[in-house]
């Protein structure tokens, strides 16, 4: 059985000269785990949840890039405020008015992501594509000074049909192409799509992503009672 360290440095090669970077999903699994992927040289981290992420931040290196790719309860943006890299999770404009607010306290402006719903299941969260038009036009958005929108979020289906999976990448990466035409043409800060998981990376890469997220093929299966 491979070590972490060797499964970090399996992505990271896999991944050589393409676009995309690996976010290793590290919710429910401890510090210790977690220290052994930075060893092998993984920076960034997606966690599911603000307190979990909070208690483990100050416990690893300050040069960790923390990623919040679970839903986001507006009550609970005050305990990754000061420390996010990077919010996936944006699926309102009330979440994103409170993300400005956390940021204002903190002096910071907080990189966030559109979440869109691609996915055929219910327990998905997201916007659609006229919901994220409804926001970025709003006169309430225009006030936002501390969040930045850097680019989309989805989760695809939990199927194995791959034309199923590649039509619903491809459907948020022509989410991207089109916000970025209308709202952020010309915008640098504004390139990332997040997609991709464990078992379907590389027909997101395929399709554009520029962010997978893995966390069994890194860590190996979750320790649920860390998640309570």
């Amino acid at each position: 059985m491979r070590t972490i360290e060797e499964n970090i440095h399996d992505f990271q090669s896999r991944l050589s000269g393409t676009n995309c970077r690996l976010i290793a999903v590290s919710k429910t699994h401890p510090v210790e785990l977690i220290r052994e992927a930075y060893d092998g040289g993984q920076r960034a981290f997606g966690e599911n949840k603000a307190q979990e992420m909070m208690q483990k931040q100050p416990q690893l290196p300050a040069d960790v890039e923390w990623h919040m790719i679970g839903h986001l309860q507006t009550n609970k943006v005050k305990y990754i405020a000061p420390f996010v890299s990077l919010i996936q999770s944006v699926d309102s404009l009330r979440l994103l008015q409170e993300i400005d607010k956390q940021g204002q306290k903190h002096s910071r402006v907080i990189d966030c992501l559109l979440q869109f719903y691609i996915a055929e299941e219910e327990t998905k969260f997201g916007l659609d594509l006229e919901e994220a038009r409804k926001m970025l036009r709003s006169p309430e958005y225009s006030q936002l000074k501390n969040v930045r929108i850097c680019g989309v979020m989805g989760v695809a289906t939990n199927t194995n049909d791959e034309q199923h999976l590649q039509r619903e990448f491809y459907r948020l990466r022509t989410y991207f192409e089109a916000l970025r035409e209308e709202f952020f043409p010309g915008a640098p800060h504004f390139k990332e799509i997040s997609m991709g998981m464990s078992s379907d990376y590389q027909l997101a890469i395929a399709e554009g992503s520029t962010m997978i997220r893995v966390g069994s093929a890194i860590f190996g299966n979750r320790d649920y009672s860390l998640a309570k």
